[in-house]
C-alpha cells in the first residue's frame, strides 16, 4: 500500500508540473530530482511487498529477512531524503533564482534556436496569467516591442477591471511574473515530497 501511495503521488506531481518544466527546461533537474527518487522508491516497495507476501506464504525465513533488510534501507533513505529536503530548501530556492536570472537572456535572444523556448514560455504565460521571469515585460527586451508580438497580453474580457492585469506601453499585460509561479510550484512540490517521505516513514515503522 505504501508503495502504491508513493508511486501515485510522485506521478501526480510530475504530471502536474509538466507545463512549467517544459517552458523552463533549465530547472527541470531541480523540480524532478526528488520526484524521480520517490517514483523509484515506490516501485521498489511494491516489488518488495509482493516478495514479502510470497515469503510469508511459503514461511521462508530467508526471504522474510531479505524483505526486512531491504525495507529498513528504504526507510532510512526516505528519512534522509526528507531531512535533506528540509535542510537544503533555501539553497534550492537560491539556485532556482539564479537559473531564472540566466534564463532571462534566452527570452531576450533574437536567434532562431531560442524561438521554440520562447514559444513554449508564451504558452506558460497564457496558462498561468503571468509575464516574464523576474521583471515582467522587461525580461523580453526588444522582442516585446515587435509589431506582431502578443507577449504577456492579458486575455481577459475586461482587463482594466482585473487585479491580474495592468496597462503597459499602451497594452494590457499580466502583472505577476512567471518566476513567482515557478518558485511557488517548486516550494509546493518540495513540501509534498517531504510530507510523503516523513509520513510514510512513520506508517512503515
Amino acid at each position: 500500500v505504501c508503495g502504491c501511495i508513493i508511486l501515485g503521488f510522485s506521478i501526480w506531481i510530475r504530471v502536474n508540473s509538466t507545463q512549467q518544466v517544459k517552458a523552463c527546461s533549465h530547472i527541470s533537474t531541480i523540480i524532478y530530482a526528488g520526484v524521480n527518487l520517490l517514483i523509484a522508491v515506490g516501485a521498489i516497495i511494491m516489488i518488495l511487498g509482493f516478495l514479502g507476501c510470497c515469503g510469508a506464504i511459503k514461511e521462508s525465513r530467508c526471504m522474510l529477512m531479505l524483505f526486512f533488510i531491504a525495507l529498513l534501507l528504504i526507510l532510512i533513505l526516505q528519512i534522509t531524503g526528507g531531512i535533506l529536503g528540509a535542510v537544503y530548501k533555501p539553497q534550492v530556492e537560491e539556485a532556482v533564482n539564479l537559473t531564472l536570472s540566466a534564463s532571462v537572456n534566452v527570452l531576450q535572444s533574437t536567434s532562431a534556436e531560442d524561438k521554440e523556448y520562447q514559444k513554449e514560455f508564451q504558452m506558460l504565460e497564457s496558462k498561468e496569467k503571468c509575464c516574464g521571469l523576474l521583471n515582467g515585460p522587461q525580461d523580453w527586451g526588444e522582442n516585446f516591442y515587435k509589431p506582431s508580438s502578443n507577449i504577456c497580453q492579458c486575455e481577459l474580457e475586461k482587463p482594466s477591471s482585473s487585479d491580474l492585469c495592468t496597462k503597459y506601453q499602451g497594452r494590457y499585460i499580466y502583472k505577476r511574473s512567471c518566476g513567482e509561479v515557478i518558485i511557488q510550484q517548486i516550494k509546493d512540490n518540495l513540501i509534498i515530497i517531504m510530507g510523503i517521505a516523513f509520513g510514510l516513514a512513520v506508517v512503515e515503522v
